[in-house]
């Protein structure tokens, strides 16, 4: 079976169509949504590109990856699960963003098209001292003031990436290499960057969504101070206006990256394939504050930030359905395995997520999931609770998502949740401690 993963950059769970949000228009999505397994719970392994990118390829938390922190990689060679299909005969291309930051930019891929492949600079061939281009990184307020219409430079990447992979499929297609064998099965990756930062739009978008958008002009600041790190209350260093373009700059982005993933399905439909018989994945890195609790970007255990939008469709394998039970984006590389019927690595932390895919089966699941951002703060979410720990760097916090989906009160001393706190506590101090055990992949 053919399989197309889509992936967005720094995408909130609650902005697609499918997922339910009024304002953004999201057809494409929405149609392959329709028939598909939808997650509405599904987590980010890590709230930060680099680390949540290599967990995915590798279906382990960071912690074990050897890749905790923006600027590290994958040790090169890494089984990745690129790797697992090359070496089982498919043709595995990836087009855009990756992420890798070191000498390995393959990692398992056979090819690679698109803008984003660079070694990490200035550490690399004496570079040190030299401009990266397009690797500014977010510069808090100065985002939002410089937000609206215009040309972000990652539309031009995902321009050329979505190009690359349309000459892909006509080349593959319409049999422009001579072959000697029956065409391989594909791994096909389409990543943008969109609707990553910098939050700069068409203007036919950005205008579109300028008054019909509902930015969060009113959001107190966190009272924790690892939660409330680059608060942008607004009235102190940026404007209701500049958080109004903010917001509409990031909704025009959502539908650009839309509007990308359309033409890559018209292209698959332009050569005769028809997408039923295809596996399609979607799902994003992480996801993005827009405003929530005065917070923008990523960095963050809060639901805007860690969780993802995330399904699975293959009419064939399994029927359409919604599943409330935490998953994460690691759980993709095992459940890829499994509907190849390729051999599932036996040191994965990701899970197949067949329990969930198939009816009778979903008492098997163990409805927990972790999260990790740099070396000391974790979440581990069960059922509607969310345990978080952030090293030195502020009190524990429990959220209880169920009385409270805003994410506003610690639950930690509540009696009611004393026993619940103390499991989870003990249960994520364990997952912490396996670093230490656990050997870097």
């Amino acid at each position: 079976m053919n399989t197309l993963i889509l992936m967005a950059d720094e995408l909130r769970f609650d902005l697609p169509g499918f997922m339910g949000n009024p304002i953004a228009r999201t057809p494409t999505l929405d149609r392959l949504a329709w028939d598909a397994v939808v997650f509405d719970n599904a987590y980010t392994p890590s709230p930060v590109c680099v680390p949540a990118r290599q967990a995915i390829a590798v279906g382990k938390y960071p912690l074990h990856t050897g890749c905790e922190r923006f600027g590290e990689d994958l040790p090169p060679g890494a089984p990745t699960f690129a790797r697992a299909f090359s070496e089982a005969g498919y043709l595995s291309v990836a087009c855009g963003k990756l992420h890798h930051r070191g000498p390995d930019q393959m990692q398992g891929w056979l090819q690679r098209i698109g803008a984003e492949c660079a070694v990490q600079w200035p550490n690399t061939y004496g570079a040190e001292g030299r401009e990266q281009i397009g690797r500014l990184k977010w510069r808090g307020a100065e985002e939002l003031h410089l937000a609206g219409p215009g040309t972000s430079p990652l539309s031009l990447h995902d321009r050329l990436t979505v190009d690359g992979a349309i000459d892909f499929l006509r080349m593959h297609f319409e049999g422009m290499y001579r072959r000697t064998a029956d065409v391989p099965p594909l791994l096909l990756m389409v990543s943008l960057q969109q609707p990553h930062f910098p939050l700069l739009a068409e203007p036919e978008l950005f205008d579109h969504y300028h008054a019909r958008v509902r930015p969060r002009l009113h959001e107190d600041r966190p009272w924790h101070p690892a939660l409330g790190r680059g608060a942008l209350p607004v009235g102190e260093e940026v404007s209701a206006a500049e958080v109004r373009n903010a917001t509409a700059a990031y909704y025009a982005l959502v539908e650009k990256a839309d509007r990308e993933f359309a033409r890559v399905i018209a292209a698959l439909e332009s050569h005769g394939q028809n997408l039923d018989d295809w596996l399609i994945v979607f799902l994003g890195d992480h996801g993005d504050m827009l405003g929530e609790h005065s917070l923008w970007e990523k960095r963050k255990f809060y639901e805007g930030s860690a969780r993802v939008p995330f399904f699975l469709r293959a009419p064939g394998l399994w029927p359409r359905a919604r599943r409330r039970e935490n998953v994460s984006t690691i759980d993709l590389f095992p459940t890829l395995c499994a509907a190849a019927g390729l051999g599932i690595p036996t040191d994965l932390d990701g899970r197949d997520l067949a329990p969930l895919l198939q009816p009778g089966r979903r008492h098997e699941w163990v409805n927990e999931t972790f999260c990790q951002y740099d070396l000391d703060e974790f979440m581990f979410k069960r059922g509607n609770l969310k345990y978080l720990t952030f090293g030195d760097k502020g009190p524990d916090v429990l959220f209880d998502l169920a009385s409270d989906p805003g994410e506003s009160a610690n639950h930690l001393s509540d009696p009611a949740h004393a026993h619940a706190a103390a499991e989870m506590r003990d249960r994520l101090q364990e997952f912490i401690a396996s670093r230490v055990a656990a050997a870097p992949v």
